[in-house]
């Protein structure tokens, strides 16, 4: 695996100005960086700024301030944009929370596959179709799906398309914004355990978001915590599970239920000092490659 970073965030900051008197921070101030072939979770409560952090990353919105570097150019910057952009949409690819929604509602599931790959150039004619059937039997479809539109299939059906778009084009960097939060518990399953495959084949960095601390448990070898834009901590999954630094994360994980009822029953809770999170801050690295916040 190479030492240099695969994607690197430098004090990403986004602010979304409302009117003269308002501006929503989303984001403030986060700094990390992804390996080749590392899986990173990222998680924390509804309004922490993932998702928003997620879409900065992939260039949906315009930084207010800091830098993303992919492969070693800063792809923030509109100039190496513009340079780079096949190859920054070809290597870096993203699965949304809504399926319905990121598929075109008009396009057939052959066209919504085949569009990345034909707009970054790989491949067409008979060596795009062949293509896309096993891209298709990679996510757990077949060809009789190519010529369906997104409202004929089901919510589990949708996403798997929108993993089979994403890694069409043999992405560097997959960023999958809670990809099953809005599916059933046993499609959520099946999901995971593609992700998992297909990681292992492909061989791409992994950053996930979500909301289960058990699924990035399962997935993730590093864990981010989000709160109120911040990035609290950052560390390798095991060790911030069993030691976790900052009060915030003591509370996440002090709030997952457990299939024993008698320890259930037993659990406590930790209530969280919210007053505890600084307006502004700057890392520093502590015990066991933890980061944490001043």
């Amino acid at each position: 695996m190479s030492k240099d970073p695969l994607l690197e965030l430098k004090h990403v900051t986004q602010h979304f100005p409302i009117s003269r008197s308002l501006t929503i921070e989303a984001v403030k101030d986060v700094s990390f960086s992804i390996n080749p072939g590392q899986i990173v979770g990222l998680v924390g409560e509804s309004g922490a700024g993932k998702s928003t952090l997620a879409r900065s990353i992939m260039g949906l919105y315009r930084l207010t301030s800091g830098e993303v570097w992919f492969q070693g150019e800063n792809s923030s910057n509109p100039n190496t944009y513009r340079k780079n952009r096949r190859s920054i949409h070809k290597n870096m690819q993203m699965i949304f929370q809504d399926s319905a929604a990121a598929l075109n509602p008009r396009m057939t599931v052959v066209r919504i596959i085949a569009e990345p790959m034909t707009a970054c150039g790989l491949c067409s004619g008979k060596e795009l179709s062949t293509r896309i059937i096993t891209l298709l039997e990679q996510v757990g479809l077949d060809e009789s799906f190519c010529n369906k539109r997104p409202n004929e299939l089901s919510g589990g059906q949708r996403q798997r398309v929108a993993i089979a778009r994403a890694i069409s084009t043999n992405p560097q960097l997959l960023v999958a914004d809670e990809p099953v939060a809005s599916l059933d518990v046993s499609i959520q399953a099946q999901i995971l355990t593609l992700f998992q495959e297909l990681q292992r084949e492909y061989g791409f960095a992994f950053l996930l978001i979500a909301h289960d601390l058990s699924v990035i448990r399962l997935l993730c070898n590093t864990v981010g915590v989000m709160r109120q834009g911040h990035l609290l901590e950052f560390a390798e999954c095991e060790e911030l599970f069993q030691d976790p630094l900052h009060p915030y994360t003591k509370s996440l994980l002090s709030a997952i239920p457990t299939a024993d009822p008698i320890r259930e029953r037993s659990r406590k809770v930790l209530e969280f000092d919210s007053g505890s999170i600084p307006e502004a801050g700057t890392f520093h690295e502590v015990v066991k490659g933890h980061f944490l916040y001043e």
